[in-house]
């Protein structure tokens, strides 16, 4: 601690004062005194801990760090001073319901996820001066609302009487509708909902205008088409989905299950059951509604539910009978009042009190299982309904996760409204007109022809009045008509066009073989259509660890007891190092995992139980089999597992965490194998003989106290707790002197020596685990067991209740010893991160691991090199992490600077040199840490170090920062100098965060820059990083499929990230880009020939075209090429863009699509306009051609110039291609000349006429000519002075000058 102010110490006291441990003489605050003074708050080693699990080694991410348990606190000092435990002294126990509310902040906010105690209000922000900052974390954030606080009566239902539970009628039936629409609302709900995209409002008021008199420029049914098909189509594809959801919910809820109805179990409909009945359900089915177990099959009261339909995690949970409540089912006598939590979101606690035969027995999520699970390997259950219908968790859940928008489709908007502010001037600019022309010509208004007073025709009109409304009102008019006929300059049809695009390309990426991962039968899931386009300019990337990097396949490596090392040949400099012997592979109990058994250690364990070392040895091992939550089952023709356990694969073990399966694997390996589990007992086969422990207590995980225990009786009623969890947070509860001088000595040692192998197994990339115990005495387990049990029954902030209790006993612990599990690095990682460093993308890693388990990781998968210099922040205080921060930036000459960009190169073009292209090679030096000399927090090479005088102005730095200064620089006006400093940084490694603190870096780098952020993870704990970064990878791993299911894109391996990113990223860009620009081209162009005719037809917003070709124009003549050229077209092979990663960063400087080719566009579009008009306005000026000859020649010559203007830009001709470009061509003659056809449009006969004149073929030839040859001479010129990178790579692709990479298949086998 450095903070320099007194911390106020419970009355527990301190490490300093070990006789206060022992006399709790406060209760209410006993379980502080057991928190470690040295504890860094935001250093927990289990972030992803399941409902009824417990992580046990490092776990993948620290849960969140500093969370107010609403029960622990009462008021919040103003600063932080520390993470540790003493940041909890500061607390009282109590908390103020004003306080309750308060919002939650990105560095001190839980993530509510997985464990109990995760599920509590979040951290209240530290400092008012942070309200709108917490309030944008809350905005971003799932929380759950407190099902405690005084305002939510509880729930009763009273067992198998469903009318009383619901006498006041306030309970929902079982009944679920997902469907939006009923046949009555279907039409005006449906139009409703169409009608709040801006672009069918924009089609509604044009629609309108033109059904006005002084305003019918199109026909009216024609102006009406657009409108009603889009409506029409869009009306179908929501009817049909609705559909649907209409028939899956008749499926659903016309579902039978077993009801105890007049003593028997009846089959009843799901929709029809109620809170209060008791359901019977056999295995292999799904249950019906949220249900607390009263029995099951198995004796014990276990059952295995899975619970893939809720949360997508396929491996089976444990859920239990309460033994009180056995009797009940065997006597067939239902009975009883439970009292539970209102419904709500928190899948993963439940709170409730089961008042039975006078007995008090407490509920928890481990009792009850929820709608939508299966039962598995269980023969039968019996529950009584609590929740049904909608009031379900499940249901309660059924949400989308945030929408998204693309980076692209942002810079679009910014241009349409410049197309907007085009138009509004063009109009005015045809009404300005329009009334200077009718002031100058008013004296001769009854002379012209379309100003007579009278019509003198020999139609109907014959004789009639003209309506002239005068020339203000025909200003107006002119105004609204000019509107009207330049309605497609606003590029509608363009959004459309995008998400049909989106969808081609999603199917290619689907279909990606290459992106296959063959181990776990996953394909890439393209999750959100909107955002293809930003997966070619992502510029960091926030990865986790456990899980994403690695395997997440826990392997038990190595083992520190009693101070000796087991396991491995790690050299200790301590006199009880122990040097390895080889070692030999003995049984195991599970197929799953095979176990490397150190012989020495086995030695030890086949000796007697005499010394102290055998007995800390005994003890290490019982804790490693009894502290957790795994299930031994049974696997093939295994049913009785006591009498099965020397065989091999006799016993498989079913658990929720991989480091708990990892860890009792080992345990049996040794000999400790555990064989049978209840919620009373454990049973253990200890080296050939039955110990059978009855369990007393469990106290799982949670984030603040970072360590799960149990307590047991032995059989010869010794009471002891068994403890294990991480360093940090065990290595201060653990027994101090007792005065014993040898005593204290030999354990002294003994700790040194443990911490030593900890530093080495964190060297090594392990996940660390220490291991401790306590005999527990009658008064201190009679305390312990009064507190539990009213805890346990707690309607109110229960778990902080419980987390009270586990604080007396676990506290004076006897040291163990420690464990190193191993998690592998997956397949391909190094070289994906390699690619990606060298395409211009950053990447950080954000993990809950410990920083040398961190450190070691990022240099074997060549995050960090052996040429960068580190710079270490790990801070205690907000006055530390300001120093060190500043000192970093000072010793780097790190400048402030509020947006900045690699120093590589953002205008970095080659000049032509194809093998600058790729740097080294593609290849980096070795994975070896380079020797560090650390000076304060500032880590550089010793070779270059130099007292006077460094540069390093072309060095690679590397940030390595902690939770705990995360804590302070988050909270504090850190933000700023965090940002410089890492961004700065070629890599970013964050160590002991919580996944609201990752969400919070996200949201660092999101906040201050432009660029694009994507964010990559396999857990629970990586949804608010998924979530609030631009772009959200789920892996689908071991851990679930939460963050799949709050992804945009999902995939089997990290390392498909490289193919996603560099292949169809930079693809799904460039073709977005280009049509976006080539979508404003093609409207501008044929709305400005328009323009241009008006001017010379007194501004009278008359139209040359038919008002069908000017409908089929972005219907049918030009939008089917855009479509399939969005979709199919190519500029390089994926072997050219693996092959030179560089080449991304055409994306990240924005070549695609910027501001100034918008801008030359626009020019382009200016030339090509003025071509089609004036080439046939002189062409035929002294002819007698009508106005709609000029119109059939205007449509054909402006079809054709836009799709050789699109031709010009493939870079990929396909037959599909072939046929969209030139049939959009032949399609537009064949509906001229449909149209010309038909005797009652104006139009009648003239493409005949037309096409049999030699000068309408050579004008349109002209204007093809004369329209494209300043592009085409722009294009030579630039490609061959000034060629970009992809230009330069594609000539080389071309001339095959490009390497082939071995295995690699047809560049046409990929779209």
């Amino acid at each position: 601690m450095t903070t320099g102010e007194p911390l106020l110490l419970s009355a527990s006291g301190s490490a300093d004062s070990p006789s206060k441990q022992q006399a709790p003489a406060r209760p209410s605050v006993a379980s502080l005194g057991c928190l470690c003074p040295t504890d860094s708050f935001s250093s927990s080693l289990y972030e992803d801990c399941d409902t009824a699990s417990v992580n046990l080694a490092d776990e993948r991410e620290a849960e969140p760090e500093y969370r107010r348990e609403e029960s622990d606190v009462r008021s919040v000092s103003e600063r932080f001073q520390s993470t540790d435990s003493h940041f909890f002294h500061r607390f009282s126990v109590e908390c103020s319901q004003k306080e309750r509310q308060r919002k939650v902040s990105w560095g001190g906010a839980m993530e509510m996820q997985r464990s109990p105690s995760t599920l509590e209000t979040g951290m209240v922000s530290t400092s008012n001066e942070k309200t709108n900052h917490s309030q944008r974390v809350r905005n971003k954030s799932s929380q759950f609302e407190d099902p405690f606080s005084s305002e939510h009566e509880p729930r009763l239902i009273y067992i198998n009487d469903p009318n009383r539970t619901n006498d006041r009628y306030e309970f929902t039936g079982n009944e679920i509708r997902t469907s939006k629409y009923t046949l009555i609302t279907f039409l005006p709900k449906n139009l409703f909902i169409q009608f709040h995209r801006l672009a069918y409002v924009y089609f509604l008021v044009i629609a309108a205008l033109n059904q006005l008199p002084p305003l019918a420029v199109f026909g009216r049914t024609a102006s009406l088409f657009p409108l009603l098909f889009v409506l029409f189509v869009t009306a179908i594809k929501d009817g049909y989905e609705d559909w649907r959801r209409h028939r899956s919910d008749r499926n659903e809820n016309n579902r039978e299950a077993l009801v105890l109805q007049h003593g028997d179990f009846r089959l009843k409909k799901w929709k029809n059951i109620c809170a209060g009945e008791v359901v019977k359900i056999h295995a292999n089915e799904t249950m019906p509604c949220d249900m607390v177990l009263l029995g099951t099959s198995d004796p014990n009261g276990i059952a295995y539910i899975q619970t893939m339909n809720l949360d997508g995690e396929s491996n089976l949970k444990t859920r239990y009978a309460r033994q009180e409540t056995t009797a009940m089912v065997c006597d067939d006598s239902y009975s009883g009042l439970i009292k539970c939590e209102q419904p709500n979101r928190n899948i993963y606690e439940f709170t409730a009190t089961m008042e039975l035969n006078n007995q008090r027995i407490p509920l928890g999520q481990s009792n009850i299982v929820l709608r939508g699970c299966q039962l598995k390997n269980t023969e039968w259950i019996i529950g009584v309904v609590v929740y049904a219908g909608q009031e379900t968790k499940a249901m309660l859940n059924s949400t989308i996760s945030p929408s998204k928008s693309s980076n692209l489709e942002s810079y679009m908007n910014r241009e349409t409204l410049w197309l907007s502010a085009f138009l509004l001037i063009t109009c005015s600019v045809v009404a300005t007109g329009m009334g200077v022309w009718l002031f100058k010509n008013s004296k001769n208004l009854d002379a012209l022809p379309y100003y007579r007073r009278k019509y003198f025709t020999f139609g109907r009109e014959n004789r009639k009045d003209f309506k002239f409304y005068g020339i203000a009102l025909e200003i107006f008019f002119s105004f609204l008509s000019s509107v009207i006929i330049f309605q497609i300059m606003i590029p509608i049809s363009l959004y459309i066009t995008m998400e049909l695009v989106r969808v081609g390309q999603s199917y290619f990426m689907i279909g990606d073989t290459r992106m296959y991962d063959s181990n776990s039968g996953s394909r890439f899931q393209c999750r959100s259509l909107n955002i293809n386009e930003d997966l070619g300019q992502i510029r960091y990337i926030f990865s986790d660890k456990t899980g994403t990097l690695t395997q997440n396949k826990m392997e038990f490596q190595q083992a520190s007891i009693f101070g000796k090392n087991y396991g491995s040949s790690l050299q200790v400099t301590s006199d009880f190092s122990h040097e390895i012997r080889t070692t030999e592979s003995l049984r195991q109990s599970s197929s799953k995992s095979k176990i490397n058994v150190d012989s020495a250690l086995m030695a030890l364990l086949n000796q007697p139980l005499i010394n102290e070392e055998r007995l800390a040895a005994h003890d290490f091992f019982l804790t490693l089999a009894a502290c957790n939550t795994v299930i031994p089952v049974g696997t093939e023709n295994t049913h009785d597992l006591t009498n099965k356990v020397d065989e091999i694969g006799a016993i498989d073990y079913q658990g929720e965490s991989p480091d708990e399966q990892a860890l009792v694997t080992a345990a049996s390996a040794y000999g400790y194998t555990l064989v049978e589990r209840t919620t009373g007992h454990i049973v253990i086969d200890v080296l050939g003989e039955r110990l059978r422990l009855d369990v007393l207590g469990l106290h799982e995980f949670d984030s603040v106290r970072k360590r799960m225990s149990v307590v047991v009786r032995f059989p010869d009623h010794n009471v002891k707790v068994l403890v294990k969890g991480a360093d940090t947070s065990m290595l201060s509860i653990l027994k101090v002197e007792i005065g014993d001088g040898l005593y204290d000595s030999l354990h002294a040692k003994i700790r040194e020596a443990t911490e030593d192998h900890l530093s080495g197994y964190s060297s090594e990339g392990l996940r660390t685990l220490v291991i401790g115990s306590k005999n527990l005495t009658d008064a201190e387990f009679i305390e312990w067991q009064e507190r539990y049990e009213e805890a346990s029954t707690s309607m109110h902030e229960r778990s902080a209740k419980l987390r009270q209790a586990a604080g007396l006993v676990e506290c004076n612990l006897t040291l163990l010893g420690a464990t190193g599990i191993e998690d592998k690095l997956q397949d391909g990682v190094p070289e994906a991160i390699e690619s990606l460093r060298q395409a211009g993308i950053k990447v950080w890693v954000l993990t809950g691991d410990k920083q040398e388990t961190a450190i070691s990781i990022g240099l074997s998968c060549r995050l960090l090199t052996q040429s960068m210099h580190s710079i270490i922040i790990n801070g205690s205080s907000e006055f530390e992490c300001r120093r060190l921060l500043a000192d970093a930036k000072a010793k780097f000459g790190i400048k402030s600077a509020d947006f900045r960009r690699d120093p590589q190169g953002a205008d970095d073009l080659y000049n032509g040199d194809i093998s600058k292209l790729r740097s080294s090679n593609g290849h980096m030096s070795g994975s070896a840490p380079q020797n560090f000399e650390l000076t304060g927090v500032i880590a550089r090479d010793k070779s270059e170090y130099s007292e006077k005088v460094t540069n390093f102005d072309s060095t690679e730095l590397a940030l390595i920062i902690d939770g705990s200064s995360l804590v302070y620089i988050l909270e504090k006006d850190l933000e700023s100098e965090l940002f410089d400093l890492a961004t700065s940084c070629k890599v970013v490694i964050c160590c002991r965060v919580a996944p609201l603190q990752k969400a919070g870096i996200v949201d660092l780098i999101k906040s201050r820059t432009s660029d694009m952020t994507l964010a990559i993870g396999d857990g629970a704990n990586d949804v608010s990083m998924i979530q609030m970064a631009d772009v959200g990878v789920g892996i689908c791993g071991q851990e679930g499929r939460q963050a799949v299911m709050a992804s945009d894109f999902a995939m089997g391996q990290f390392r498909f990230l490289k193919r996603l990113l560099l292949v169809h990223g930079h693809w799904n860009y460039q073709r977005i880009a280009y049509m976006i620009l080539y979508n404003f081209y093609r409207n501008a162009v044929f709305v400005l020939m328009l323009f241009w005719y008006i001017l010379h037809t007194a501004y009278s917003a008359t139209l040359a075209l038919t008002d069908w070709s000017s409908v089929f124009y972005s219907l049918i003549y030009t939008s089917v090429p855009t479509v399939v050229v969005g979709i199919l077209d190519k500029d390089l092979s994926h072997n050219t863009l693996l092959y030179y990663p560089r080449l991304y960063e055409a994306g990240l400087r924005n070549e695609g699509y910027n501001l100034s080719l918008f801008w030359i566009t626009m020019l382009d579009t200016v030339w090509q306009s003025l071509v089609l008009f004036y080439v046939p306005f002189f062409t035929y000026n002294i002819s007698t051609m009508d106005i709609w000859s000029m119109g059939s020649l205007w449509t054909i010559a402006v079809v054709i110039i836009v799709n050789m203007h699109l031709a010009m830009d493939i870079r990929r001709w396909v037959l599909i291609t072939h046929l969209a470009v030139w049939g959009s061509i032949a399609a537009t003659f064949l509906c001229m000349v449909l149209i010309d056809s038909i005797p009652v449009f104006p139009n009648y006969g003239t493409i005949y006429n037309m096409a049999a004149s030699t000068t309408y073929w050579l004008s349109v030839c002209l204007i093809i000519g004369l329209g494209l040859l300043p592009r085409f001479l722009c294009k030579v010129i630039h490609e061959t002075f000034w060629p970009s990178d992809i230009q330069i790579a594609r000539e080389a692709e071309l001339l095959k000058k490009l390497p082939q990479q071995f295995g690699s298949r047809p560049e046409s086998d990929i779209s």
